[in-house]
C-alpha cells in the first residue's frame, strides 16, 4: 500500500511543479503517474551512477551539482514522455529544485503519519 501512495503522490508531485514553474507542462494525472514511476527507475537504476562519477564536481559545489543532475533527467524525461514538455534545460534545473523541495515534505509528512501511527 505504502508503494502505492506514494507514487500517487510522487505524480501529484509532479502536476504541482507544473503549476509552479512556467515553462513545465503536464497534460493530464496519467501523465504523471508514467512520469512518476519513470523518475523512480531512474532514481534507482541510474542516478546513482551518475552521481558516482560526478563525485568530484558534486564534492566541490557541495551538492549543488546533483540539482544540474536532477534538471538532466527531468529535461530527458521532457523528451520522452508524450504530454510532458520542459522549455529549455534551466527551467529543467528549477523545475527539480521544486520538485525535490515537494518530494522532502512529501515524505516528512509521511514519516510524521508513520511515527503517529
Amino acid at each position: 500500500m505504502s508503494v502505492l501512495v506514494r507514487w500517487i503522490l510522487s505524480a501529484l508531485a509532479f502536476i504541482a511543479v507544473a503549476n509552479l514553474v512556467p515553462g513545465i507542462t503536464v497534460a493530464s494525472f496519467w501523465t504523471a503517474l508514467v512520469l512518476a514511476l519513470l523518475w523512480g527507475l531512474i532514481g534507482v537504476t541510474i542516478k546513482p551512477i551518475v552521481l558516482v562519477l560526478t563525485l568530484p564536481i558534486n564534492v566541490l559545489t557541495l551538492g549543488i551539482f546533483t540539482f544540474i543532475i536532477n534538471g538532466f533527467f527531468l529535461s530527458l524525461l521532457g523528451g520522452i514522455v508524450k504530454g510532458f514538455e520542459v522549455k529549455g534545460f534551466w527551467v529543467a534545473v528549477l523545475g527539480a529544485i521544486v520538485l525535490s523541495v515537494i518530494n522532502m515534505l512529501i515524505n516528512w509528512g509521511l514519516e510524521r503519519t508513520k511515527a503517529s501511527s
